[in-house]
């Protein structure tokens, strides 16, 4: 009873939840809560990103793409049909566009400079190809080298009022306006050693009206003077190159590299004094005294053996030769067989070393081999410093020294005219002293202006 007491006196509740304290909950910690309210709003404007990204590849780089060429197209009905492009497709496919087209080709590179043998080989079948050319013009037979042989007859017939006491020749095979001042001096010179000379330049381009303009100044003077066109035929007839004229006028000659006025010069210069005699001078020897008399058959050494004595070259810018010289003869006949227009001096002082070496001691006798201060006071490397004027006073005793002893031992000098045509001949100079004691016309217009 008591228990049942005790229950009625404790009343139940009317709801249990009602009448439970409720729970409490934990508090988030504040950066979390932040990182997940921002959460949303990055994946949005990483969203924005990717597609301003897309937007500005497809609208900016894209065109720049190159496109392959379409093996297919589409048809007018096919491509309204398909669905617009999206911007994902559109760009895969500039992608694959863009890596499946060839690479651009490289660009060209310059080419290399050509070697120094290719240019040397280019410049030698140039003058190869020039000199062909002007061996047909050389060769020629014209109306003036018909008149060649009574020219030269004209010349060199002597009358009591107009002798011609020496024969002199000269050939010049280069262009008219080559034989300038310097030649015309060499001429000067010729003349004031010899005033009862002949000269005789072999030349087409001087036999010419501006050749004839040249050489009036001469002619005024009454001084002996004429340029005719050689005629080759005439000159080489009944001699052993007359076979050697006819292969070369008909193509069965190689001209080779070698400047074609030298090789033929060579030639024409035998020819003119086995048909004449007389006295052959290349047009830049400056005659410097008189050739004596008794100076016939004779040829200058251009360098001799120190120790012995003996010549080892000589030279074919200067020779003296009686008519029809036996000599003369071999030069010729060694021209002709051993022809070579690519060997520089091969048809010209080498040939005349060639041949007077082999010959037999008894033949000795037949010729006279004159020292190099003859003709050849200074060899070609050296002439350059004949050319320049002296700075000091040891420089004029040099000038002085020098011009006293080669107008002292030599009948002429050479210039060498392929090392010094370019050098100008300087007032005070060596060579401007000996052009200015051999000169007709002096004036002081043959010098260069120098300080």
């Amino acid at each position: 009873m008591a228990a049942v007491a005790t229950r009625l006196q404790q009343p139940e509740p009317k709801n249990a939840m009602a009448s439970a304290p409720p729970p409490t909950t934990p508090r988030k910690p504040l950066p979390l809560l932040l990182l997940s309210l921002s959460l949303p709003f990055l994946l949005l404007l990483l969203s924005l990103v990717f597609l301003l990204s897309h937007t500005t590849f497809s609208l900016l780089l894209c065109p720049l793409l190159p496109r392959p060429n379409a093996t297919t197209t589409m048809t007018t009905s096919a491509a309204a049909a398909a669905p617009p492009p999206t911007l994902d497709s559109s760009m895969d496919k500039s992608l694959r566009s863009f890596h499946a087209s060839p690479p651009p080709p490289p660009l060209p590179l310059s080419p290399p400079p050509p070697s120094a043998s290719a240019v040397k080989s280019s410049k030698k079948k140039a003058l190869t190809k020039r000199n062909k050319t002007l061996l047909k013009q050389l060769l020629a037979e014209t109306p003036r080298t018909r008149r060649f042989a009574a020219r030269a007859a004209e010349l060199f017939a002597s009358t009591p009022r107009r002798p011609c006491t020496r024969r002199f020749f000269m050939t010049w095979l280069s262009p008219l306006d080559r034989f300038g001042r310097r030649e015309l001096l060499v001429v000067e010179s010729l003349f004031a050693s010899h005033r009862d000379a002949c000269l005789l330049i072999a030349s087409d381009a001087m036999d010419s009206r501006g050749g004839g303009e040249r050489l009036a100044p001469f002619l005024d003077r009454g001084l002996r003077v004429a340029a005719a066109s050689p005629d080759l035929s005439y000159l080489l007839s009944d001699t052993p190159a007359e076979a050697w004229l006819a292969a070369a006028r008909h193509g069965g000659v190689a001209p080779g590299s070698v400047p074609l006025g030298q090789n033929l010069s060579n030639l024409l210069r035998l020819a003119l004094l086995y048909k004449y005699g007389g006295v052959y001078l290349d047009a830049d020897v400056v005659v410097l005294r008189p050739f004596p008399g008794i100076l016939r058959n004779a040829i200058g050494a251009q360098a001799v053996d120190a120790a012995t004595g003996d010549w080892i070259r000589l030279n074919n810018a200067v020779m003296v030769f009686d008519r029809g010289h036996p000599l003369l003869r071999e030069f010729i006949a060694e021209f002709a067989a051993r022809f070579d227009g690519s060997k520089w001096g091969h048809n010209g002082p080498y040939l005349v070393s060639r041949v007077v070496r082999r010959r037999r001691p008894e033949e000795a006798d037949n010729l006279t081999v004159l020292p190099p201060p003859a003709f050849y006071p200074v060899d070609w490397n050296k002439i350059g410093g004949l050319f320049v004027a002296p700075k000091d006073r040891k420089g004029e005793r040099w000038v002085k020294a020098k011009v006293e002893r080669i107008k002292g031992e030599s009948f002429g000098i050479h210039l060498w005219n392929r090392e010094s045509r370019s050098l100008e001949m300087e007032e005070g100079s060596v060579i401007g002293r000996l052009f200015s004691d051999s000169c007709l016309f002096c004036n002081s217009s043959m010098f260069a202006n120098h300080e």
